[in-house]
């Protein structure tokens, strides 16, 4: 069995700006294993085969031979849709496998770019209906300038948007259900006006208002920082200029390390690799201990 696996992202190039899908098991949309000398994999039929020793027991029982993370590089052009994602609960009544709970580190930005998240003034259904109609909904949302280390959690139910000039890291359950609320009056490669949402974003909105959307962490050098723990998954930062040893001996889950900036190596149970800013890989949930080398920044995240 191998130590580590890496995948030939998914390009996609939308209205707005590209998209990397680096990690899926969306179907139709199956991310396949970067060829070492072994054969070709997709995501998916690498879990039907190692099942729990890839995923961790409790996942296993938890989503089968369904991989339940997925991973994005976002470089958005210009301004996404104002959109929202349903719960699971909510969306298993639209007909939906799941809803979709996601997060956002943003990597690089422009000086002026900025993002939506969140309500900053309550709204009853019936006004966020009528703000849709008079395209005034974008005066409700919570509204940031961001720079890179800048993170964001977006629980199913929140409106958010990306904004032009952000490029992210996304980590979202394995889900492709997207409800659109307003998109500027933008047409598609047909010149129709891009399909609203408006009925069931209404349903899966959480109106609630917090005083503040960002989540809030203090960076520090060589230890890993906690940035959102959920029961989709969990995530930390690592920003490193000396070795550094990290124990997943009790872990019970897979390991996804996704890389930020700069360039180091990795030594995944005795097996050495190099990894950096744009790579992302897949630790089995067996693996014990990795030390991680050089000048680098990368995302940790799992389930459990």
């Amino acid at each position: 069995m191998q130590n580590y696996y890496k995948f030939k992202p998914l390009l996609k190039t939308l209205i707005w700006g590209t998209e990397s899908w680096q990690i899926s098991g969306v179907p139709g949309n199956e991310t396949p294993t970067v060829s070492d000398g072994s054969p070709v994999q997709t995501l998916n039929n690498l879990v039907k085969e190692l099942k729990d020793r890839l995923v961790g027991k409790a996942n296993y029982e938890r989503f089968g031979d369904e991989f339940p993370l997925l991973i994005k590089f976002i470089d958005a052009h210009q301004n996404l849709s104002i959109q929202v994602h349903p719960t699971d609960e909510i969306a298993h009544r639209h007909g939906k496998p799941r809803g979709k709970t996601e997060m956002w580190y943003v990597m690089d930005s422009a000086p002026d770019a900025m993002l939506y998240n969140g309500l900053k003034q309550q709204i009853t259904p019936e006004e966020y209906k009528s703000m849709v109609e008079d395209d005034t909904i974008c005066d409700a949302l919570a509204q940031y300038n961001v720079k890179e280390g800048d993170c964001f959690f977006i629980p199913a139910g929140r409106i958010h948007a990306i904004g032009a000039g952000c490029y992210l890291a996304e980590i979202q359950q394995t889900s492709d259900v997207t409800y659109r609320i307003y998109d500027y009056g933008r047409r598609d490669k047909d010149g129709n006006l891009r399909e609203l949402h408006t009925k069931e974003a209404a349903e899966s909105i959480d109106y609630r208002v917090l005083p503040d959307y960002r989540q809030a962490y203090t960076p520090k050098k060589n230890e890993g920082q906690t940035l959102v723990e959920c029961p989709y998954f969990n995530t930390a930062v690592y920003d490193l200029n000396e070795p550094m040893q990290i124990d997943y001996s009790e872990l019970d889950s897979f390991v996804i390390l996704i890389g930020l900036k700069g360039e180091g190596r990795l030594n995944i149970d005795g097996e050495e690799v190099s990894f950096g800013k744009g790579e992302t890989i897949l630790l089995p949930a067996y693996i014990n201990n990795v030390r991680a080398e050089g000048t680098v920044k990368f995302l940790e995240t799992f389930v459990g």
